[in-house]
């Protein structure tokens, strides 16, 4: 299977922002591919929810992977993982699940430093994780392992009072680690995002919340990549839950044609 990390790290480059099509299967991966996008990316919490788990690595890996697999063999798209904290404790368990996916064809993952324990996420120390990412970023090069490393950092996302001091201190510290982009996710205010594009050296993601800027206002922020989280799969199913409503209430499947 081709990977594409020089394809998908080129369009982190361009002037156009880069929408990332959130997916959960390889249905939901066909439709942004119809539409045209370049890039699909798992939503961990969407794959999770449709697999009868709860987000935060609840899911066995291996039934992960097996939906990656299916998604990655299904599209013609550049495809991106969430895979949350690593699902593996060390810094060779979390390289071996990256190796794993880029055998699959997977270009790009999402890797966060918050960890949910006993159904409470918190943020990790910036240092520590940032160590760890470097031991993962070299075992990779040694493995000759090309793929995307996008850091997903927690500050916005848990509602830290200081949130954008937070955020501002973790950029220089991660961005000397190897991983290819930063991503922020939550943050919506445009003051801010300036702030986190104006010190980071690389591209920066955000992601679909209620307040967040116009795609127009996001490139001329500075942000580089903007992607959907779960946001679409919610949606879709309460419009199932809605339409479901109403053919039992008339009794008739009109509704739906």
């Amino acid at each position: 299977m081709k990977n594409r990390f020089d394809e998908f790290l080129a369009l982190h480059h361009i002037k156009e922002l880069l929408h990332v099509g959130n997916v959960w299967n390889a249905q939901s991966a066909g439709v942004y591919e119809k539409l045209g996008f370049k890039v699909v990316a798992t939503s961990s919490a969407a794959v999770a929810e449709s697999l009868g788990y709860s987000d935060g690595e609840d899911m066995p890996f291996s039934d992960y992977l097996f939906v990656i697999q299916r998604i990655v063999a299904s599209t013609k798209a550049v495809v991106t993982v969430d895979l949350e904290a690593g699902y593996g404790r060390s810094a060779a368990e979390i390289s071996s699940n990256i190796r794993r996916l880029y055998e699959l064809g997977v270009s790009g993952i999402n890797i966060e430093d918050s960890v949910i324990k006993d159904g409470k996420r918190s943020i990790t120390d910036a240092e520590a994780f940032a160590q760890k990412l470097r031991q993962i970023m070299d075992q990779l090069k040694r493995d000759e392992v090309k793929i995307f490393i996008n850091l997903r950092s927690d500050s916005f996302l848990l509602g830290l009072p200081n949130a954008l001091k937070d955020a501002l201190e973790r950029i220089p510290v991660y961005q000397e680690t190897g991983v290819h982009g930063l991503f922020f996710p939550c943050v919506t205010q445009v003051s801010d995002i300036t702030k986190i594009t104006t010190l980071s050296k690389l591209p920066v993601n955000v992601m679909c919340m209620p307040q967040l800027p116009s795609f127009d206002e996001l490139q001329k922020a500075g942000v580089k990549r903007v992607s959907d989280g779960n946001f679409v799969n919610a949606y879709l199913y309460r419009e199932l839950g809605d339409v479901m409503s109403r053919i039992n209430t008339e009794n008739s499947f009109a509704s739906l044609f």
